[in-house]
């Protein structure tokens, strides 16, 4: 961990999304940027169905998570693509903590129950929420993305 980039994204907090799930932003600001982050979540925490408006590329690093369209369980160094329009919905299963390192491209929509647009973040939004509970953590600077 001797790397300047490791130290620092080491560093970074986790910020709570939601109960059971967190984030590090680890790049990205504008919503022309390709969002890189890194997701964790306790066994049973489920993300809601989304779409994707642009790419997605994930590697889980720790735990495994059930893709709940197919129910295949990817553990461990899986890697999963998601294409633009993809819409899917996963929870972390088994008996610890889930973390999926991502790069994601473009809006994310939250889906309602009919399908229907319930939320939609961008990188710009998420960036801006994660630097907020940075600084409300006291983190100041140190936490930049």
């Amino acid at each position: 961990m001797n790397h300047p980039l490791l130290q620092a994204s080491a560093a970074l907090p986790w910020v709570e999304v939601e109960p059971g799930f967190s984030i590090k932003l680890l790049h990205g600001r504008t919503d022309d940027q390709t969002r890189v982050e890194l997701l964790r979540l306790e066994p049973g925490t489920v993300i809601r169905r989304h779409r994707h408006q642009g790419e997605v590329h994930a590697l889980n690093l720790l735990g495994q998570r059930q893709l709940l369209d197919t129910g295949e369980v990817v553990g461990p160094g899986g890697y999963v693509y998601e294409p633009p329009g993809n819409i899917d919905s996963w929870m972390a299963v088994g008996t610890e903590p889930l973390v999926v390192f991502v790069t994601v491209r473009g809006a994310i929509e939250t889906l309602d129950d009919q399908g229907n647009v319930a939320s939609r973040s961008t990188t710009s939004s998420i960036a801006e929420s994660y630097q907020r509970a940075v600084q409300a953590l006291g983190a100041g600077a140190q936490g930049s993305p």
